[in-house]
């Protein structure tokens, strides 16, 4: 596989739109156009503006059908990728691959098109062409409503290079250029095959592209050259010119406290850029000449902010040294930049924008007076180029005012709004990988990542799909189909399943906890009376623990049919959930409805007993023994000067008093996860408690609490103590040495070093949330064989060494999660009745309804959470939309119920995007089925994937499972059936994939 793109033909192109649009109402992948309201145009430059978005120079204005796309899904202000002197295999061999990462704040290490510069001339015209096209033919908007603006760099003398002046000359006006009377004449010979767009339309496709250059310098190029830039192409070249300005300008001291403050200070950069860029001090006084000269010409001039912001490569993020951050971070870099150059000019300086713009802020930005607007980190990521159209609305609904001035009051609040804005700041805690374990399969692909992360794999999307119809009873029968406790889960899970919502891509993730729990509020009595003991399969089990997983095992084996006794020491069913979480997270009224399931379905319930032996329980009759005992051996932290309180023990207090212990004035709480959150949380809500610190040894970044849980504590007033080790007790007191973070350990977490500088925090109680063990006594007095930690030794079943005796939940491994430990008694629970307990009740989302979503950002709200839901396993194609070059295709193959993937090699140059959002542990540009331009093309690559030898014969030649082969795509007996299919849907209904 080679990173190099093929240009299509302009022929091609045309076909792909033509075919695309007339099969599937889409084009290059996307679904919904933008059509301009030519009431609302606006003058830059001269000439019309539909409206002032557009993508940036970059990954999205590259290849002629990545601005087609652009155009379709809202687009019409195009920055052209950046252009200079080197160009082709000498510039592709300064860029390291994959080049971009855009899951969080964006990095990339690419700057100039990969193109030779001819071929990028090329592309732009096709692409003017093409825009013309879908302008008349769709009804998008008016041929004069869009414009090009060049990008070149980086000195004046590569300008002026014979090579650049051409392109600049040819983009000015390219009618004597092949590449324009080409594709004109290529209209004309089918121009009676079109439905709106004639040959008079044709003719007048005017051959004066561009009008306005941006220029791009690198870093540390001085004042003196990139004056002399602008005036050339002012003066010379007679051309409206913006420049692009650096945040470097606002110097490192203000760039590195912004960043801190937002959370990004693990981003790291040196103060050489703001010492070698252009200086604020000399950027002023050249700003103010060049329009002075850009007005005596009668041209316009102004800044383009931001250009990019240079970064070094700390944790492997990409192949390179240094990369440029953009994105979310860069926002309030480019937003401060913007109200600071518009206060020194009253207004009065042109400034176009880019830096994190996305339909959160573009109001702000574009309300500013601040345009054209050109994003790209938005449109990398899921959605993609569709969420252009959202922006575009925004505009349109917004109502766009001709350029005044910029508004300095509106632009110093959009700064200061900006470093506390929850869509730009970084979350509290580094977010986990979304990926799962499994490679991405060639076929079928499709999967809803909350369902993969979700231990019992529940049916999300059908029971989110139903709840938003209102449905809640058809809705909660899907729960309990795999979650016998929904009201438990539905308030305190940890949501593994929202931490992999593609929706955290978007902005927020779809809140399926609480639409678990709408869901069985709504739906509790219906459920209810519909549960009746099932007719017996003729087995008993006792279930010793009834906890959650203990409670979870005897509703899965109960509703298949045996009978069920739970002892249960305490007086209550819950467990920990019950005993040690506090009442103001989950009281016992929500278990109590979990429990009054159990009851319908006849478990017989023994509370204040303690469970006999399990030898004795086996004597008693039981087919089946589940110790679901829980890890309930106390651990504790023992320090000089004393031992702290044990966390479980201090909540089991606070609960059995109704919160109403003393613990003194000062506590402190020790650990980093959810109990020591839990913990905290609750001696802030003790009588006398004054302050709550909570220690730990590194800081919230990487605390093992959930984010959810770690953002209620600082609500309450827990006051965090970061970097910091328990060393001693003294009376009142607890001395911490206090600690640096180092490189990264095998958990991806930072490491730790002691230093020895101490710290001294008040202490009246010191808590320590250390963690609970196994019960190893336990399970060696039952007969049960532990390894050297204390565990139980188990099978694949959870069985043990003692036939029909089975181990699950926090019991088996130490503390975890409780959708872990019903997912153990899920797995136990089906071995002790020998059946499935659970069916599949899952069931596709109209597929139209999904593409109606994507590329739509929308916080939650009092609209119903389902509007928000992806149903990604229907449709995922997040490879699709993230694909700046359109590579990674949507294939409609008869007879299969979902859409398969297609990758295409020669549009591809291995940026990596896909590779980011791949729900797969996987990048899709290498480890999806691959179409290859032809066989010398598939022979550099490893991808499984096929060129075709002949196209009319259906001939081709395949790589499946590393084996070559060479077919008939019809009587192609040596594939699996699916990938046979795809390759002959290719060849039939997808010819304009098929490159000449």
């Amino acid at each position: 596989m080679s990173d190099k793109m093929t240009c299509m033909p302009f022929s091609q192109l045309m076909e792909w739109i033509r075919a695309e649009h007339d099969t599937k109402g889409t084009v290059f992948g996307v679904h919904r156009p933008y059509k301009a309201d030519a009431s609302r145009s606006l003058t830059i430059f001269g000439r019309n503006l539909e409206t002032v978005i557009g993508p940036a120079a970059g990954p999205n204005s590259q290849l002629a059908q990545n601005i087609a796309a652009s155009y379709y899904a809202g687009a019409r202000f195009f920055e052209l990728k950046t252009v200079q002197i080197m160009d082709g295999d000498e510039l592709a061999a300064c860029v390291n691959k994959p080049c971009i990462k855009a899951d969080d704040e964006c990095y990339n290490c690419e700057w100039s098109t990969e193109l030779y510069v001819p071929q990028a001339q090329e592309e732009y015209i096709k692409a003017w062409f093409l825009l013309s096209f879908m302008a008349k033919e769709y009804g998008l908007g008016s041929m004069d409503g869009f414009q090009f603006n060049i990008s070149v760099g980086y000195d004046l003398a590569g300008i002026k290079s014979p090579k650049i002046d051409h392109f600049i000359e040819s983009m000015k006006y390219a009618g004597h250029t092949d590449t324009f009377r080409e594709c004109r004449q290529y209209l004309l010979e089918h121009a009676e095959e079109f439905g709106r767009m004639t040959a008079e339309d044709i003719e007048a496709i005017s051959p004066d592209i561009c009008n306005s250059a941006t220029i791009s310098t690198l870093h540390g190029c001085p004042p003196q050259e990139i004056e002399s830039i602008a005036d050339y192409l002012l003066k010379e070249k007679r051309m409206h010119t913006f420049i692009k300005c650096n945040p470097t300008l606002l110097g490192y001291d203000f760039a590195r406290a912004t960043l801190d403050k937002m959370g990004y200070d693990y981003v790291a950069f040196g103060r050489f850029h703001f010492e070698d860029d252009l200086q604020y001090a000399d950027a002023v006084p050249m700003l103010k000449r060049l329009m002075k000269l850009s007005a005596s010409l009668g041209l316009e001039f102004g800044v383009k902010i931001t250009n990019t912001f240079p970064v070094d490569v700390k944790a492997g993020e990409l192949p390179s040294e240094e990369m440029y951050m953009s994105g979310k971070s860069l926002y309030p870099l480019s937003i401060s930049l913007a109200a600071k150059l518009s206060q020194e000019f009253a207004g009065r300086l042109r400034i176009a924008y880019s830096g994190g713009a996305d339909a959160f802020n573009i109001e702000r930005i574009a309300g500013c007076g601040v345009w054209p607007v050109t994003v790209a980190t938005t449109i990398l990521k899921p959605g993609g180029y569709q969420r252009l159209l959202q922006m575009a609305e925004v505009l349109d609904d917004m109502g766009m005012k001709p350029f005044d001035k910029t508004d300095t009051e509106g632009l110093i609040k959009a700064a200061q709004d900006a470093v506390c804005d929850r869509h730009h700041m970084k979350p509290a805690k580094m977010p986990a990988s979304r990926k799962s374990s499994e490679k991405v399969p060639l076929l079928d692909c499709y999967t809803a990542p909350c369902e993969d992360a979700c231990p019992i794999h529940q049916e999300v999307s059908t029971y989110m799909r139903l709840s938003g119809e209102g449905r809640y009873e058809e809705a909660m029968q899907v729960i309990l189909n795999e979650n016998a406790l929904p009201f438990i889960t539905g308030t305190i899970c940890a949501h593994g399943c929202m931490s992999h919502c593609t929706r955290n891509f978007y902005e927020s993730p779809v809140q399926i906890r609480d639409t678990k729990l709408l869901c069985a509020g709504k739906a509790y009595e219906a459920a209810l009376s519909s549960l009746e003991p099932a007719k017996s399969c003729g087995r008993r089990a006792a279930v010793v623990g009834g906890g959650p997983s203990g409670m979870a095992a005897a509703f899965y084996m109960a509703r298949a049919g045996v009978q069920v006794t739970i002892y249960e020491k305490r007086p209550v069913l819950g467990g920990i959930v019950s005993s040690v979480i506090p009442d103001f997270r989950i009281d016992d009224t929500v278990i109590a409805k979990d429990v009054s399931f159990l009851e319908k379905l006849g478990v017989e319930i023994k509370c204040n007993t303690q469970a006999p032996p399990v030898s004795e329980l086996k004597r008693a009759g039981y087919d089946s023994v589940i110790l679901a005992v829980g890890a309930y051996k106390r651990s504790s932290l023992k320090l000089e000067g004393g031992t702290p309180v044990n966390a479980l023990a201090f909540l089991e207090e606070f609960n059995e008093t109704k919160g109403t212990i003393r613990p003194g004035r000062n506590v402190v709480v020790i650990g980093g996860g959810n109990t020591a959150m839990d913990t905290a949380r609750a001696a802030v809500r003790c009588p006398g408690v004054e302050h709550v610190y909570l220690v730990y040894r590194r800081t919230k970044r990487y605390m093992p609490a959930d984010e959810h849980e770690l953002l209620q504590a600082v609500a309450d007033g827990v006051e965090f103590r970061e970097l910091l080790a328990p060393a001693r007790m003294e009376k009142g007191a607890l001395i911490c040495r206090k600690t640096t973070l180092g490189a990264p350990d095998a958990s991806g977490r930072a490491g730790v070093r002691e230093t020895e500088e101490t710290e001294k925090i008040p202490a009246d109680m010191v808590i320590a949330a250390v963690g609970e063990k196994v019960p190893a006594d336990y399970y060696e007095e039952n007969g049960i064989c532990v390894d050297e930690k204390g565990r139980p030794k188990v099978d694949s079943n959870l069985g043990t060494n003692v036939p029909g005796v089975y181990v699950i939940g926090d019991g088996l491994n130490g503390p975890s999660l409780v959708v872990k430990g019903m997912a153990d008694a899920k797995t136990a629970a089906e071995a002790a009745a020998g059946k499935p307990v659970s069916g599949h009740r899952s069931s596709p989302a109209v597929k139209s309804d999904v593409y109606a979503r994507k590329g739509i950002l929308a916080e939650p709200s009092d609209k119903k959470e389902a509007q928000r839901c992806l149903s990604c396993s229907t449709v995922c194609e997040n490879c699709v939309d993230v694909c700046p070059n359109r590579a990674n295709i949507s294939v409609h193959v008869p007879g299969m119920e979902k859409e398969q993937v297609i990758h295409v090699d020669y549009m591809c140059n291995e940026c990596g995007n896909c590779r980011s959002f791949c729900p797969y542990d996987s990048a899709p540009y290498l480890d999806k089925f691959t179409l290859f331009a032809k066989e010398a093309d598939m022979e550099e690559s490893k991808n499984d994937g096929f060129a075709v030898t002949d196209q009319a014969a259906g001939l081709c030649r395949v790589r499946y499972l590393g084996r070559m082969h060479t077919v008939n795509a019809a009587e192609a007996k040596e594939l699996p059936e699916g990938i046979a299919r795809l390759i002959e849907t290719i060849l039939k209904d997808y010819t304009y994939l098929i490159s000449s």
